[in-house]
């Protein structure tokens, strides 16, 4: 299809370029992020994603695993037994668990009172450069600039069978919750949303998305 080259050719320019453009700046997190905590710099996690096949001149989706890159923002080796807890009772909608996870209410569908994140980390999630490396992910094509965001293993086990239609488009770095409601939105929000997008998905909603993403992230709304 047409969208699929266009949003590829995409992809590849605005990675390359942005990470040339972006490299004095991911150059000067990594050495705060040095100074601040022990550790490496980058943190690779395994998700997962979707990739497009053809058997028998039928195109489908197939699940697939990629390692993420971000900038790292927590602790060097630290227990996920804290968030995997924390993404069985959003899955759940387990309120009071929630709510026991994060020691307070909290207006926002996200582990925001996490002990593992360093001060720099805060900072990074906060303005979402955490998510920078990821730039690299796109340009070797694991992930596209716009898509549904990759799923940890641990909570993909965890999806009711309607969520793994997000896996029918390649994971992004943004997407349409992500200009729409970010932390705001509950889970079953989350993944409606991106099922609105694999249904509607187009080069124009893709640059669209992209368009209003900085505007997103520079106004901090819903952002933790």
């Amino acid at each position: 299809m047409v969208y699929y080259f266009l949003k590829r050719a995409l992809d590849i320019i605005v990675s390359a370029v942005g990470l040339i453009i972006l490299s004095p700046l991911m150059g000067i997190i990594a050495l705060l992020i040095v100074l601040d905590s022990p550790g490496p710099v980058f943190f690779a996690q395994k998700r997962i994603g979707a990739s497009r096949w053809m058997c028998k001149g039928f195109r489908y989706w197939k699940k697939t695993d990629f390692y993420c890159y971000k900038f790292r923002s927590m602790k060097h080796n630290c227990d996920q037994s804290l968030h995997m807890a924390y993404m069985e009772a959003l899955i759940n909608h387990d309120r009071e668990k929630m709510k026991e996870l994060q020691g307070e209410e909290v207006d926002a569908y996200k582990l925001v009172n996490d002990p593992r994140i360093t001060r720099m980390g805060y900072w990074l999630r906060k303005t979402s450069l955490d998510e920078l490396p990821q730039l690299w992910n796109i340009l070797i094509g694991d992930m596209t600039l716009v898509g549904p965001r990759p799923s940890i293993p641990y909570e993909y086990e965890m999806y009711k069978p309607w969520y793994r239609r997000r896996l029918e488009s390649k994971q992004g770095l943004t997407g349409l919750w992500q200009v729409t409601t970010r932390s705001s939105a509950d889970f079953d929000e989350m993944v409606k949303l991106d099922i609105e997008y694999v249904d509607n998905q187009s080069f124009w909603l893709d640059v669209i998305i992209l368009f209003k993403t900085p505007l997103v992230v520079i106004s901090g709304k819903d952002a933790h």
